[in-house]
């Protein structure tokens, strides 16, 4: 998931949306027939059902469990029911899922691992199951869940060596970071400008960030502007998950609303660079600030905001990651899916119709 090289590649040809890359016991096995890659206008799929679908999949579903049936026929037709709110370019992509998860379980069921729980993913994220209910205060899981993770605000990840093996070497070495920023920073060139509309309407507007990595690829020419910050990340071998890398910066007098980023199955570690006092950070219930030098690990689909009530710039440094419950199997199946949603996504997978379609229409 990360360049082998030891100096950074010469950049190559820029894609809108560059894809993940999978584990490469995985990936060779991984052969989507039913995808051909085009260059096409960019289109536009949402992930999960549409707005409104889940109080219509409820009223469905609820309306399917009052008629008197058996336990399977039931369980059938409220998926149908489910299914059918689904549009056309939505079923394609569910059922390209589908035939990726099937290879991806051929790789690993000779090791005994199984992505059963990913399944179960398509299914939450279809609609097709009761929305997750959160473990705790503030915790608001999205339909993107997978069951049976621990959940808990914040991870102490440095102390944690069996689940962060990476964390203590990162929190030794974080000079080489520190150092290489602050000699950026001050060059005074402008790093950080909005990450987008988007993220300025979630993170607010003294919010911005410098990225190094997004979907799983590095961004060749701003990691020229940090090697050392990437040779040491690539370095230690880090489960990075699709969200990415990046710095952050929150300006003064500035803070971060409430949210939840709804994904159970990836943690989010903040490495503080510079931190003025006063700053803080809040995750479910539980207030902590950031310190220089060290890691803050949370867990994002719990509600978090920060504040920074000084006068001073606030800095950290972001990393995503898989969580560590989940199983290589099911890492390569999630890679697989946000892989695929990013393909359709950007319009490289051309529209047919839903093999679900074809036959209704043949009968």
């Amino acid at each position: 998931r990360v360049m082998k090289s030891a100096t950074i590649p010469p950049p190559r040809a820029a894609a809108v949306h560059p894809r993940p890359r999978l584990s490469t016991s995985a990936s060779s096995a991984l052969v989507l027939s039913s995808i051909v890659l085009a260059a096409l206008p960019r289109a536009s799929l949402a992930f999960a059902p549409p707005g409104g679908f889940r109080r219509a999949a409820a009223s469905a579903v609820a309306a399917s469990a009052s008629r008197p049936s058996s336990s399977s026929s039931s369980s059938s037709s409220s998926s149908s029911l489910l299914r059918a709110e689904l549009t056309d370019r939505q079923l394609q992509f569910w059922e390209d899922v589908e035939d990726g998860l099937d290879d991806v379980a051929k790789v690993y069921e000779k090791r005994g691992l199984d992505i059963e729980r990913i399944r179960a993913f398509g299914k939450s994220a279809r609609g097709e199951t009761p929305p997750p209910v959160g473990s705790g205060p503030g915790h608001q899981p999205s339909e993107e869940h997978v069951e049976g993770l621990e959940a808990r605000p914040f991870w102490d990840a440095s102390s944690d060596a069996e689940n962060f093996p990476w964390a203590a070497e990162l929190e030794a070495k974080s000079y080489v970071i520190r150092d290489e920023f602050e000699s950026v920073l001050g060059a005074g060139d402008g790093l950080f400008a909005g990450d987008s509309a988007w993220q300025s309407k979630v993170m607010g507007g003294g919010w911005s960030a410098f990225r190094l990595q997004r979907l799983g690829v590095w961004n060749v020419e701003n990691c020229k502007r940090f090697p050392k910050t990437y040779e040491l990340l690539r370095s230690l071998d880090i489960p990075l998950a699709v969200r990415g890398v990046c710095f952050a910066r929150q300006a003064p007098g500035s803070g971060v609303a409430p949210h939840s980023d709804g994904r159970n199955f990836i943690l989010t570690s903040h490495l503080g660079l510079r931190v003025p006092d006063g700053c803080w950070i809040k995750c479910g219930d539980e207030e902590r600030t950031w310190e220089e030098g060290k890691l803050t690990t949370l867990d994002t689909s719990f509600e978090h905001s920060t504040g920074n009530p000084t006068e001073g710039e606030r800095h950290v440094l972001i990393v995503d990651f898989w969580h560590p419950g989940l199983t290589e199997a099911e890492r390569a199946a999630l890679e697989l899916v946000y892989d695929l949603r990013n393909r359709f996504e950007s319009g490289e997978v051309p529209f047919r119709t839903p093999r679900s379609k074809s036959k209704q229409e043949g009968e």
